[in-house]
């Protein structure tokens, strides 16, 4: 299932997808599926 404000990547050519809406399945690209990618860790403010 494909998740809202999800960030997805093709691993093949670099293309980047940002969900917009809740809905069955994955995203394809280059013939494959694209994987989630996990949130940037942001720098400490101390």
């Amino acid at each position: 299932m494909v998740q809202m404000g999800k960030r997805y990547k093709c691993e093949e050519c670099g293309t980047e997808a940002l969900c917009t809406k809740v809905g069955e399945g994955q995203p394809i690209c280059c013939e494959k599926e694209m994987e989630v990618l996990e949130p940037k860790a942001l720098p400490s403010s101390d």
